[in-house]
């Protein structure tokens, strides 16, 4: 497998980014930092609904054929999503391609995925699978999720009742959340965390509670955690390995985890999408320490594995209890997901060991490419033992915050990174860091590196 072939590359729509109400002034101006960098203000990035089009058409004045300049209608949202903003991701996308920047931010490959799976997909098209899939997932998919899922934790489960396919990950996040949670319930997430979890949980009106992971190696602060633990609890979302942290969790910290959800009678949600990318330990199911299964829900995706982003193939796996909830959910949030793919995903995941070695040996090589090249071109850099992300320092460059290193990085540099304050419930806990990706093709990641070295300069 080589992961350097070229692809076009398109660029996918992730979920919605939080931009946090801080009591701080720094706080603030991250955010005003933010908007100011954003080609999308709320009044240009949502277009009029066709109703409100149709009804801003005046008639002519007077019989007189001069019609009224159309009046520019406010955008509606609901209020529990007035405090999110337009994605980061998008924001940072559409300056690279307005100043040719080379694109180290969003986590999508820019080679292919691997030809056998594409092959498996245009003959299931050929076969006639085009229709809807039944709604928790075509048998031959669940089927080999929980083959994986056995290979990969040692837990056998049921395929039919304790495996739910959905559109991506995200939508498992979002099933598990709108499944399982009530208004109310209190969720923790560790931060910085994947925008969708926030987004999501006040979609479910619950309350976030946040414990913050700390540079540089990114461990969990286990009393802090043990006393945010409260009789509201419901659930504790973990991800590992960790966007965008590139920590994976100890055993200690599961185990740790476990025994405060056994305790207190509290869900764990499980994102494991990156479980294939741990190159420094071997990755640790939360639903594998003893007495977590029965509170479990792990998610985990096609994508990351496979450099298929674009088929958006998830799935949750959970004990019918919990099953139940998910399913229910997942029923009115898109019913079913791609026929054709939910086949050729199966093959993917009955792939012979040795291509999941060789993805962990490829990646490998491709952190040490751009590691490498972000010490030598004057960053902080903080270890990464899995995804394919790494977190560095930008403050010896004498910049105030991740917003405004990263602006200057794509106008003056050339070069797309992710400003990581947005993942926080309080944006100065991250606005000394800066996220980039190396799930790109080694000439890219080399063309990004001289850039960084050649225009770069510390202060």
């Amino acid at each position: 497998m080589n992961l350097a072939t070229s692809a076009t590359t398109t660029t996918p729509r992730h979920g919605l980014v939080p931009l946090n109400p801080s009591s701080s002034s720094a706080a603030s101006s991250l955010r005003r930092s933010l908007r100011k960098i954003s080609p999308l203000t709320p009044m240009a990035s949502a277009p009029a609904p066709a109703s409100a089009a149709l009804s801003t058409a005046a008639p002519a004045d007077n019989g007189a054929g001069a019609a009224k300049p159309a009046e520019k209608q406010p955008v509606q949202v609901a209020k529990r999503l007035e405090k999110f903003k337009t994605t980061i991701f998008t924001q940072m996308s559409m300056l690279a391609v307005k100043h040719g920047a080379i694109n180290l931010g969003q986590g999508f490959p820019n080679f292919d995925g691997p030809d056998f799976v594409k092959e498996a997909a245009i003959k299931a098209i050929n076969a006639g699978k085009n229709q809807y899939a039944r709604g928790y997932g075509v048998p031959e998919l669940n089927s080999a999720v929980a083959e994986r899922f056995l290979k990969d934790s040692g837990l056998q489960v049921d395929p039919d009742k304790e495996v739910t396919v959905t559109s991506g990950c995200t939508e498992a996040i979002a099933a598990t959340i709108l499944g399982l949670i009530n208004p109310g319930d209190e969720v923790i997430l560790f931060a910085p965390f994947y925008d969708s979890y926030e987004a999501t949980l006040s979609m479910a009106g619950a309350d976030v509670k946040a414990i913050t992971l700390r540079p540089p190696d990114f461990a969990v602060p286990l009393e802090e955690l043990k006393a945010a633990v409260s009789k509201n609890t419901r659930a504790i979302m973990i991800n590992t390995p960790h966007n965008p942290t590139g920590k994976m969790f100890t055993r200690e910290e599961l185990e740790f985890i476990a025994d405060l959800c056994k305790e207190n009678d509290v869900l764990l949600f499980a994102d494991e999408v990156y479980d294939k990318l741990a190159f420094e330990a071997d990755h640790i199911s939360m639903a594998s320490i003893p007495g977590m299964y029965e509170r479990t829900v792990t998610m985990n995706s096609l994508g990351k594995t496979f450099s298929l982003t674009g088929w958006k193939i998830g799935w949750a796996i959970a004990p019918p209890h919990l099953t139940w909830g998910v399913r229910q959910a997942h029923s009115f949030l898109t019913f079913a997901t791609s026929t054709p793919m939910q086949s050729a995903a199966a093959a993917a995941l009955r792939a012979p060991e040795s291509y999941f070695e060789e993805l962990k040996r490829d990646y490998s090589a491709k952190k040490v490419l751009l590691v490498d090249g972000l010490k030598a071109a004057g960053f902080i850099v903080y270890p990464s033992s899995g995804t394919y992300f790494v977190m560095v320092d930008h403050t010896p460059f004498g910049f105030d915050n991740d917003v405004e290193f990263c602006e200057y990085l794509i106008r003056e540099v050339g070069v797309v990174a992710i400003p990581p304050s947005v993942f926080y419930l309080n944006p100065e806990d991250g606005k000394n860091l800066v996220r980039f990706t190396f799930c790109k093709d080694d000439d890219t990641l080399r063309a990004a590196v001289d850039r960084m070295k050649a225009k770069l300069r510390k202060k």
